[in-house]
């Protein structure tokens, strides 16, 4: 490189002077120093790498089902590994393109579909249940897709209504409640549990009808329109809404649950085959793109988006604008705030601003996190029930916190 520096000629012999030694020794110094950061960066990396892989690595045996977990950072993919086994009988492995059920983190691509139909000019979120299904009963006049969307319809959980004496033999592990039947339960109430925008409750049964919605108003089936708009343009490739029968999940991780010593399949209960709440299967490799998606505003724009991360406010019968609290009987500790959008909690954690949700079902647990402003994105896929994902997450997050505590300064 120093050629460039001094110019030289076969009729000229080379002068060196002592400010082109100054100058060269100067470069040299600077390349040393320049290499010796190249490789620290490298080695920081692979130690941090380590660091995420010592978390994970123990939780595992090489006959256990197990954890996939992605970690990225400033757009690079600091940890995208799987552990364990996505299926005991095969003794196949899980890797970053196992497909695992989300449960309720599908609700972020019901809410996106949702999105796209009013960015179509074909739905408004102040539009009415009723305005969908006409015969829906009464109380469905006062309820919005917005209330839908993020929880304060007040719809009765169809999984309670399942139970009644009534309904509690028509439905098992083989014979699954589909969405269309959730509506139908829905329709035999003359009520709801609360005046619409009043109270927050966490409502697989809203979601469920947002999936009937999207087919009513857009004329596909729901796991077409997901496919057609979502998942096909960002080329996640094997994600799908499962409907069995219909089609076959590639890669397909299988949820367990521990009993004693010994690992059982428990992959499928009476309420697996609903779609909207959380009937889709993902990767790593595909919700890497998902998360890329997001943060770039490639199926919507920044504005269009606003609605999904702003946190609902409840409106009580004075006219009060409130935060919602998390009810009695969640698994968060009754009475702390809410902070709810479109298929994203909103709260922050130790002051740094986050979207996530969990998700949680039949032999798998998940966990999605971005942490926004930090640029730090944490997904956790078990295909086990005695793992918390999001303890899991928060964990990387606290290996991550020196490193983001530089980038703010």
């Amino acid at each position: 490189m120093l050629h460039g520096w001094i110019k030289t000629s076969r009729w000229m012999p080379l002068i060196v002077t002592p400010l082109i030694i100054k100058l060269a020794a100067g470069f040299l110094a600077f390349a040393g120093i320049a290499t010796n950061a190249g490789a620290q960066v490298r080695l920081n990396s692979s130690s941090m790498s380590e660091n995420l892989d010592a978390i994970f690595a123990p939780l595992v045996t090489t006959h256990s089902p197990g954890v996939a977990v992605l970690v990225v950072q400033d757009g690079k993919k600091l940890l995208e590994r799987g552990y364990g086994l996505r299926d005991l009988q095969s003794a196949a492995k899980i890797d970053p393109r196992t497909n695992f059920r989300l449960a309720s983190c599908s609700k972020q691509f019901t809410a996106m579909a949702i999105m796209l139909l009013v960015h179509d000019g074909k739905l408004r979120y102040d539009q009415k249940l009723t305005d969908v299904f006409p015969d829906f009963p009464a109380y469905g006049r006062a309820i919005s897709i917005r209330n839908l969307l993020n929880h304060t319809g007040g719809l009765q959980d169809y999984e309670t209504l399942m139970e009644q004496p009534e309904n509690k033999a028509k439905w098992t592990d083989d014979q699954q409640i589909q969405d269309a039947e959730v509506l139908a339960l829905l329709k035999q109430t003359d009520h709801g549990m609360f005046a619409p925008g009043t109270q927050w409750y966490y409502s697989n049964s809203g979601y469920v009808i947002l999936g009937l919605v999207v087919a009513k108003v857009s004329g596909r089936p729901f796991p077409e329109f997901l496919r057609e708009r979502i998942f096909a343009p960002l080329k996640m490739d094997n994600t799908a809404a499962y409907v069995k029968g219909r089609n076959e999940i590639t890669n397909r991780a299988y949820g367990h649950t521990k009993e004693g010593d010994t690992w059982k399949q428990t992959d499928q209960s009476s309420t697996s085959a609903t779609l909207g709440d959380g009937g889709i299967y993902s990767s790593l490799e595909d919700l890497a793109k998902w998360d890329e998606a997001l943060g770039s505003n490639k199926l919507l724009s920044k504005e269009e988006m606003q609605p999904a991360l702003t946190p609902v406010r409840l409106h009580a019968a004075s006219g009060s604008n409130t935060q919602p609290r998390w009810p009695a009987n969640s698994d968060r500790r009754e009475g702390t705030p809410v902070s709810y959008g479109f298929g994203w909690f909103l709260d922050p954690y130790r002051g740094h601003s986050r979207r996530w949700h969990y998700g949680e079902t039949m032999g798998f647990h998940s966990y999605g996190v971005r942490f926004t402003k930090d640029d730090l994105t944490i997904i956790v896929l078990c295909n086990r029930t005695d793992l918390s994902p999001e303890a899991l997450a928060l964990k990387v997050f606290a290996i991550m916190q020196p490193r983001q505590n530089q980038s703010n300064n």
